[in-house]
């Protein structure tokens, strides 16, 4: 198993459960990863959201992937870093016309999170591996 793994399983299944915190208070929700590469997972939200500041202030996260048949999960921990690259920004808004539903107009915007997980470890768990999870392999990236 390796990074590529875990980025062919992301891409697969990128409807994930993004976890982060809000003082002591734990906070996840659905989201559609944008995409994931040989650098790591990418996202993006709306500035004006709980999950923008939430971000901000604790740039600690943890991601579930589930594929929808066999029951495999991909965890991944790691660090978040916010995207000020135009190149990236105007790439998602190219990719995802529908942000300009939201009235994002340009890459400039400041309404436009765009953000990565870059560095961090990703493990795949089934049921199989149920009390086994301390020992199963992790990935670095």
């Amino acid at each position: 198993m390796d990074f590529q793994d875990c980025v062919k399983f992301a891409n697969e299944n990128p409807i994930c459960y993004l976890a982060t915190a809000e003082g002591d208070q734990p906070r996840v929700r659905a989201m559609g990863m944008w995409f994931a590469d040989e650098t790591g997972f990418y996202f993006n939200t709306e500035t004006n959201k709980a999950l923008a500041k939430q971000l901000n202030d604790n740039q600690k996260v943890e991601i579930i992937f589930h594929a929808s048949k066999g029951g495999k999960v991909m965890r991944v921990t790691g660090k978040v870093e916010l995207i000020d690259d135009m190149a990236i920004r105007a790439r998602c808004l190219n990719d995802r016309p529908f942000l300009k539903d939201f009235g994002i107009k340009s890459p400039e915007d400041p309404l436009l999170l765009v953000f990565g997980i870059r560095t961090g470890e990703a493990f795949f768990w089934t049921m199989a591996d149920n009390m086994k999870e301390a020992d199963l392999p992790r990935v670095k990236f």
